[in-house]
């Protein structure tokens, strides 16, 4: 026999919790899936893009303090592992290796979080024993930090 909901048992829209993806996680997933579509559409002409040009453009778009920490977290890359090409990934900006992102930046806006993060992928040779981080942080960047970050991306590239 079928049970019908009595009006007690309906719960409002506003009542119910949803446990999927944020608006800012599917954004995400938007974005990265664009980056693959251009990717796939450039093909042969892969050449003529400039990715760092588009993580450039990237990182002017974001808020002023994401943009000032983005824009010194991408010189220090540069700077520190010139091998590593940049481009972006599910929208941030990212530096790979042989097409494998090593590291990244996600501005605090990104995901409405209080800070910025520096990110490192599996492709990051950062082990140290049985246990090591693999995001920090990043509220500012004082000259410490920049050798602390080129230091650690350094590392990351072997």
């Amino acid at each position: 026999m079928k049970r019908t909901q009595t009006p007690a048992e309906t719960t409002s829209a506003t009542e119910k919790s949803y446990d999927g993806f944020t608006d800012e996680e599917r954004g995400a997933m938007k974005e990265r899936a664009q980056e693959l579509k251009a990717a796939a559409r450039r093909g042969s002409r892969a050449g003529k893009a400039d990715p760092e040009a588009e993580v450039l453009a990237k990182i002017a778009e974001m808020t002023d303090a994401d943009r000032v920490l983005a824009e010194r977290i991408h010189a220090i890359v540069r700077e520190s592992a010139p091998e590593l090409s940049p481009k972006l990934w599910y929208g941030m900006p990212a530096y790979a290796r042989n097409g494998k992102v090593v590291c990244f930046f996600q501005a605090a806006q990104k995901f409405k979080a209080r800070y910025a993060t520096l990110g490192f992928n599996d492709e990051a040779r950062l082990d140290e024993g049985s246990v090591w981080p693999t995001a920090f942080a990043v509220r500012e960047l004082t000259a410490e930090d920049e050798a602390l970050v080129a230091a650690l991306v350094k590392r990351a590239v072997g």
